[in-house]
């Protein structure tokens, strides 16, 4: 695996914080109530590793929500949201949310007057606004700031297990999955969500590159070893 540097890694999470704040003013606008969103981590993963997390992470959630009075709801499916993108380097992107809390968002967005029947009809292509905005606000940082293009397919709505959701995305044994926590914080809510970036070995390394060329015109650096 083509590995970063520390500072290549500390740059990455600053592009991406970058694209997720632009994400939150948008969604403010959707749900009418202030919503701001960081990135605290980013892991580079195996596909394996990858599905464990996520499974680990809706568990918790699960449990959070029987402890707060929220219901167990269902920790093993998993709502995402998927595009495709070809540039400066080629990925497909995907944003994951468990079932219950992509639900929440939904409920946010349409309002409290609706019926839970129509709310559940209504997942998919809210999601799917949600995904296009999250996504495309962290991909268009990533090509401003390389100076470069990517290009991306419409969304496409998934539920299931996260072995499922990483089937249905191309995702390989052989590819390293870029996963990146995002926290959204609502005046009123709290949603653990994660972007996952599919890059197979020349993607990742075109993805260095463009770090590595960043980071020589933002601080006159070297390039790194290719």
């Amino acid at each position: 695996m083509v590995a970063l540097t520390e500072l290549e890694h500390d740059a990455l999470v600053e592009i991406f914080n970058i694209g997720v704040g632009q994400a939150a003013a948008a969604m403010s606008g959707i749900v009418n109530e202030e919503v701001t969103m960081s990135v605290p981590s980013i892991s580079f993963l195996s596909r394996s590793e990858a599905a464990q997390l996520l499974e680990a992470a809706h568990r918790n959630d699960t449990r959070n929500d029987t402890r707060t009075g929220g219901g167990a709801g269902n920790g093993e499916r998993i709502c995402g949201v998927s595009q495709h993108y070809d540039g400066a380097f080629s990925t497909e992107a995907l944003l994951m949310f468990p079932e219950n809390k992509s639900l929440e968002i939904v409920r946010l967005m349409v309002g409290e007057a609706v019926p839970l029947a129509e709310l559940s009809g209504m997942e998919q292509e809210a999601m799917s606004e949600i995904g296009n905005i999250i996504l495309n606000s962290c991909v268009g940082t990533l090509a401003n700031i390389f100076q470069q293009e990517l290009h991306g397919s419409l969304p496409v709505y998934h539920v299931g297990s996260s072995d499922e959701i990483l089937d249905a995305t191309g995702t390989r044994a052989d590819t390293v999955v870029m996963m990146l926590h995002i926290d959204f914080i609502l005046e009123k809510h709290q949603i653990h969500g994660y972007v996952a970036f599919i890059l197979d070995v020349t993607a990742l390394t075109d993805l260095k590159e463009q770090i590595d060329r960043y980071l020589q015109r933002t601080m006159g650096l070297p390039m790194g070893p290719q």
